[in-house]
């Protein structure tokens, strides 16, 4: 009898410590709000908790049943101290438990394969990019895209292919030998004209893709159709305005182009030249000019700001001359146009493997157009066209038109 009665001292002592912990537990704890799967809604300062049901809350109710069942089973005992059989409690959880929390452990592993596999995504390389990458290691060619790799804005997988399809397209979008068949003008009024656009191009501070675009454009429009001389600044401003739809973010406006040519053009003329060169181009405007090889070659020649200004002092100098256009694809101005530079800054070497791999030529054949282009730089400051020389003496663009033109150094070289 005196073992009955410790036993059951012994099982109400278990069960208050129990209860008591449950208690000061739900007072440590905010309530869990009853929304669909939450449960015992507290008013905390006159404001409702609601908290997620997580798997320790849930172990708090487990608990208070147990209690409450414990509390029952001491009801039941009889006076003379028989006890009913004890009923059977069940640890049990609700039956249905979602967790809403923002950041499970199941979401968290799912997020971490994704990641794993999008990143391992962006480290596997093709064959054919494998063996490529080898080569140029064996033939001495500095790779110029490895670094760009994780840079999807470098298309660093298939910028290459791009630049090759750019050499067979500049041969399809050459501009013929026109000046033949124009009546009314020839190369000196279009030296002029070019003199004219790059010193309005360069008050607007435009962005040097459409200088180059905006000669493309008056080139192929020449080729096609005969200028009066009245005309040739109007298929200028018009082949600016084009050129600056196409390029610029914030382009121009109409108002301006007939304020730069003094007004000689109204707006209605404007815009019949646009509709008409637009349509003997066939809205044709996606192709390459010599500033789209520039920008890559200068990265394969890694080179500083002096070289850059530099190279492109002798690209624009090139755009004012007719039989440069004429003689030379856009790819080869481009490479010549750094390899003069080479020269006029004494770079050494003036060309190497790199080079020749990405641009496609050897020195031995760029000679010949480098020394045009270092004859133009050795005329500039006495000539009556002086925009480009006086806009590359500027400090702002390094000074380099001041340099000694490489005259003699490039006829050693031939």
């Amino acid at each position: 009898m005196a073992t009955r009665h410790h036993a059951e001292a012994l099982h109400n002592q278990i069960v208050k410590q129990k209860t008591a912990a449950a208690v000061e537990d739900a007072k440590n704890r905010k309530a869990l709000g009853d929304i669909g799967n939450m449960v015992n809604l507290r008013i905390t300062d006159g404001k409702p908790v609601h908290r997620p049901v997580t798997s320790f809350g849930v172990q708090l109710i487990a608990n208070a049943q147990a209690a409450a069942a414990a509390k029952k089973f001491q009801k039941q005992v009889s006076d003379d101290g028989t006890a009913k059989k004890k009923p059977v409690v069940k640890n049990s959880k609700p039956e249905v438990v979602i967790d809403i929390s923002p950041a499970t452990k199941q979401k968290e592993k799912q997020e971490k394969k994704s990641f794993h596999a999008s990143s391992s995504k962006k480290k596997v390389h093709s064959l054919s990019s494998v063996l490529t990458a080898r080569s140029k290691v064996a033939c001495g060619i500095q790779d110029i895209d490895a670094a760009d790799v994780d840079n999807e804005l470098y298309m660093s997988e298939y910028v290459e292919d791009l630049y090759i399809f750019y050499k067979l397209q500049e041969n399809l979008c050459r501009p013929q030998d026109y000046m033949s068949s124009q009546v009314e003008i020839n190369a000196k009024m279009r030296a002029i004209l070019v003199d004219w656009l790059i010193e309005v191009h360069y008050k607007f501070e435009l962005m040097p893709e459409t200088l180059y675009l905006t000669m493309s454009i008056i080139d192929r429009y020449l080729s096609v159709e005969s200028v009066l001389r009245k005309e040739l600044q109007l298929v200028g401003v018009s082949a600016l305005l084009i050129a600056c739809k196409y390029e610029e973010i914030w382009a121009p406006g109409i108002n301006d182009f007939i304020s730069i040519s003094d007004g000689a053009y109204t707006r209605e003329q404007i815009l019949k030249m646009e509709k008409e060169i637009l349509n003997k181009l066939d809205w044709c405007l996606t192709f390459p000019t010599p500033y789209v090889f520039i920008v890559r070659f200068l990265k394969a020649a890694a080179s500083d700001k002096e070289m850059e200004y530099m190279t492109f002092f002798f690209a624009e100098l090139s755009l004012m001359h007719y039989s440069m256009v004429v003689m030379y694809c856009p790819s080869m101005i481009a490479a010549s146009a750094i390899y003069a530079a080479q020269c006029s800054l004494k770079k050494s070497p003036l060309w190497n493997k790199t080079l020749q791999y990405y641009t496609g030529f050897s020195e031995e054949q760029l000679i010949d157009c480098a020394k045009h282009m270092v004859s133009f730089h050795s005329a500039a400051p006495g000539s009556k066209l002086t925009v480009v020389y006086r806009k590359y003496s500027k400090d702002e663009l390094g000074g380099v038109a001041l340099r000694s033109p490489a005259t003699k150094f490039v006829e050693s070289l031939m």
